[in-house]
């Protein structure tokens, strides 16, 4: 493959629902333009977009790809995104590589999940986009039908485009083009026509705008249109010169030929047999192989090896990458996925691409325990692969926590944990960090005395405890010296520590206050130690006489619902032990505010999704500690007295 300057090179996404026909789409592109001579079937597993093991195996895409199309003189890149939801994490990255994306619709089933979801991903990256309508040969096809529907839920501009362009266009659909220009407006006023020269420059503007958003249509299986849509890509898309500035750390950067080299990796491949491999846009300047780069967010340089552009996982070697191509590097030492590498002279820093947050979560130890430490090391070089999932331990709890968008993310992560590192992962029931406090006061004595043979050990103290609003609050109202100043400190810190454990179900203890008021002590076998013990004798009766009881963590969460679902997720919540704080409407649908107990909501990805047929969304973070209802609080110190007795 031949290198192409970036006037001749176009980025586009492939975007769309699961099954809607993007793999297939680009099996027929390659087909159609000469790179393969026979299509493959992604239900046969041979497609050159779905190489990976696990996508064969499940008939889907689960990790982006690149397939190159060569055209008329021109490079399209296009970057094959998974469509199922729990992968929403590829699309992010391959938008801020894109200048366009393509959103595939399938005929028979029309407006899908996966559709709402890529208009709202290009809406969040102002990316301009055009719709193709696939699988025009079922019965059930209705062309006007499907393209209505994509008019009435994502505006006007959307519109039927054919070619050759000078045929077949629509009033309306002509006169937005001739709206990007005053020159193209008035000639269409005055002559009633444009020539196809202007009405390729006028749908240009007016996709790159986002004004104008064109429909195709096509039968991918078959072949047919696919032509139509890589015509219409090389006239239409815009080029990687035409795009918006790219945010940096020190402000914006504009694509620039001349400028020193900047880039950025947006997606990290991590293959058995090469190693890693780094998928990089080039933003400004040339990307040369065999030469040396600065990583701005490692601050590290980084030697690259040599340069090759990816076909599926066929590697086609090339010297260099120009300002808007997407290349690939293998091997480097300390770049990972959103990093910048840039010219060591002129360092530049590319924000970050914005994954989505993990709302699923789940506990996972090794079957083996000896392959704990492997089963982190593999996790981390998997989060090379996929950063959108987190892997986070509990201090309070002791548990390894994967977070994610769901179920199936989650469950390729374990898989490929075993296939690729050979660890075999139990999912375990997650806890959750309760608290314990007091509601009640107490005032208790705390003695400890000790003597067997030479120096004894001795400690004796008074303490009043009560609730606090601040997590441990100590106090002294010493007087006379009955405990010398120099063991007021170690009576506090042996209080800290008891904090640790309460004596309820051995949960961490917060909001409680502790006096120190009197007290004795042994002029020969007092110390620290002996008023440590002291102290945590007293901390473990006084909190149990102050009426302890068990907290649990409560969550806020700001739901994203469409109308027609507000009553299931509302009544749900409710179930939960949860409550609506609020709503307001937000771009077609609500927002709901409520609060819930984080033991109800680890599931709550799940069934938000089944609830909405996908279409709900939500955040959630951590508020406060409440007190956990006593029958539950019962089943809670039961289980833990249990556990503590095995």
């Amino acid at each position: 493959m031949k290198s192409y300057t970036s006037e001749n090179i176009r980025n586009v996404a492939l975007l769309g629902h699961g099954g809607c026909g993007k793999t297939s789409f680009a099996e027929a592109a390659l087909l159609t333009s000469g790179a393969i001579s026979k299509a493959g079937k992604v239900e046969s597993g041979n497609t050159v977009s779905d190489y990976d093991k696990m996508e064969i195996e499940r008939g889907s895409s689960i990790n982006t790809s690149i397939i190159p199309v060569e055209w008329k003189g021109k490079k399209i890149n296009f970057i094959d995104t998974p469509g199922d939801f729990d992968f929403v994490g590829e699309v992010h990255a391959a938008l801020k590589a894109a200048e366009a994306a393509m959103i595939v619709v399938d005929a028979g089933a029309g407006i899908q999940v996966g559709t709402e979801q890529a208009w709202k991903a290009c809406e969040k990256y102002g990316t301009p986009r055009f719709f193709v309508i696939d699988k025009r040969d079922k019965d059930e096809f209705d062309f006007d039908k499907t393209l209505g529907e994509l008019q009435e839920k994502f505006g006007v501009a959307i519109a039927p485009l054919s070619l050759p362009l000078t045929e077949g266009l629509d009033d309306e659909l002509m006169e937005n083009i001739a709206g990007t220009d005053e020159e193209l407006m008035d000639k269409y006023l005055e002559e009633g026509e444009l020539s196809e020269a202007e009405i390729k420059k006028g749908l240009a503007a007016g996709i790159a705008s986002g004004e104008i958003v064109p429909v195709l249509q096509s039968i991918f299986e078959m072949g047919k249109g696919v032509d139509d849509i890589l015509d219409a890509i090389e006239a239409c898309v815009p080029d990687p010169m035409a795009h918006a500035p790219y945010e940096a750390e020190d402000g914006e950067i504009a694509p620039d030929k001349a400028a020193p080299l900047s880039a950025f990796v947006f997606k990290t491949i991590i293959d058995p047999f090469v190693g890693k491999i780094s998928i990089i846009k080039v933003v400004t300047g040339k990307l040369e192989a065999a030469t040396e780069v600065y990583n701005a967010n490692s601050e590290k340089p980084e030697k690259l090896g040599k340069l090759f552009f990816l076909k599926g996982k066929e590697q086609i070697d090339t010297p260099a990458a120009e300002t808007g191509d997407i290349v690939a590097v293998a091997k480097l030492q300390f770049t990972q996925s959103g990093d910048t590498l840039c010219d060591k002279a002129n360092i530049v820093k590319f924000s970050p691409i914005a994954y989505p947050s993990a709302t699923y979560y789940i506990a996972v130890e090794a079957a083996d325990k000896n392959d704990e430490e492997k089963m982190g090391t593999g996790l981390n070089r998997l989060r090379e692969e996929d950063p959108s999932f987190v892997v986070e331990r509990n201090v309070e709890t002791h548990q390894t926590l994967l977070g994610g968008q769901g179920d199936k993310q989650l469950g390729i992560i374990l898989a490929k944990l075993k296939d690729r590192f050979g660890v075999t992962v139990n999912t375990v029931p997650q806890k959750i960090a309760y608290r314990e406090t007091i509601k009640g006061t107490s005032d208790v004595e705390g003695k400890h005395k000790k003597q067997s043979g030479g120096a004894g050990q001795f400690g004796h103290v008074f303490i009043r405890f009560s609730p606090s609003d601040q997590d441990f609050e100590f106090a002294e109202e010493i007087f006379g010296g009955s405990v010398p100043k120099n063991y007021i400190p170690a009576v506090e810190k042996g209080l800290q520590e008891c904090m640790e454990k309460g004596p309820l179900a051995g949960c961490k203890v917060q909001g409680v206050k502790a006096v120190l008021y009197d007290g004795s002590y042994h002029p020969v076998d007092s110390n620290e130690v002996s008023f440590k013990i002291a102290a945590s004798l007293a901390f473990k009766k006084g909190i149990v006489e102050a009426n302890p009881c068990l907290l649990e963590p409560i969550m806020k969460l700001e739901i994203l619902v469409p109308d027609d679902f507000m009553g299931d997720v509302m009544g749900d919540m409710n179930k939960r032990r949860g409550k609506i704080l609020g709503m307001e409407p937000q771009n077609g649908e609500q927002k709901l505010m409520a609060e819930a107990p984080q033991a109800e909501l680890f599931d709550y990805a799940l069934g938000l999704r089944a609830m909405t047929q996908g279409r709900g969304s939500f955040t959630m973070e951590f508020v406060r500690y409440e007190e956990v209802p006593k029958n539950l609080a019962d089943e809670i110190i039961a289980q833990h007295a249990a556990e503590e007795e095995k």
